[in-house]
């Protein structure tokens, strides 16, 4: 997989994805990421990307014109430009599971007061959002949804069948999970997770998981 990212402020990208999976991912060969500067696809002097709004309001409103020249020089057939925006759609695993499927992803990281509309219109195919609130820019939503995606990819974990069995991969949380030592502090692991028994130690994980789904995230239940 390539991953492009368009973005105004490419150092802040400096470290998420130089360390650990990522790191290893790239290395492999397995996905290839580039941060890009939107400014170089500016004509003026001054690499301006924003300008005021028309019809008057506070702030500015990134420009329609260097997103077009970007994407065009970056766009393939294989490419689904993504808009990073407080107005996308929320994210969720399987948005994840389907975008870790394709060839070539645009990310797309705004800042400022917003996008001029005919970015949306013209030029992007889907719009996501991390949730109902609000941040400086959309380069952190980019860090995050990228490692979702690349992490799902076949071959970047150590196995392939770790992505199956957690938290909204069944539309559940996870279950409890343990490990040395057996007590601590008067704290016992639950008697079952040392049995032995598989059969039960699995319809404990599912009953677990199904009980804390339905207290702390009931909607996720159907």
């Amino acid at each position: 997989m390539k991953i492009d990212i368009l973005t105004l402020f490419p150092d802040i990208f400096r470290g998420p994805f130089d360390e650990s999976i990522i790191k290893r991912a790239q290395n492999k060969g397995i996905v290839k990421i580039k941060i890009h500067n939107l400014r170089n696809w500016t004509t003026d002097r001054h690499n301006t990307v924003d300008d005021r709004p028309y019809g008057g309001g506070t702030g500015m409103v990134l420009m329609v014109e260097p997103f077009y020249k970007a994407i065009k020089e970056l766009k393939t057939k294989d490419s689904k430009v993504i808009l990073l925006t407080p107005q996308g759609v929320t994210y969720k695993q399987d948005a994840a599971k389907r975008l870790s499927g394709l060839k070539h992803i645009i990310l797309i990281a705004g800042h400022y007061e917003g996008y001029d509309e005919r970015i949306r219109e013209k030029l992007v195919d889907e719009e996501i959002s991390i949730g109902d609130f609000v941040l400086t820019g959309g380069e952190i939503p980019v860090m995050a949804i990228t490692d979702s995606i690349v992490r799902l990819i076949p071959g970047v974990l150590e196995k392939d069948d770790a992505t199956v069995k957690e938290s909204f991969s069944e539309n559940l949380l996870e279950y409890p999970q343990y490990t040395r030592p057996e007590e601590f502090n008067k704290w016992k692991v639950p008697a079952v997770l040392l049995s032995g028994n598989h059969a039960e130690i699995e319809k404990w994980r599912k009953e677990k998981s199904v009980d804390k789904t339905k207290v702390r995230r009931p909607d996720l239940i159907k």
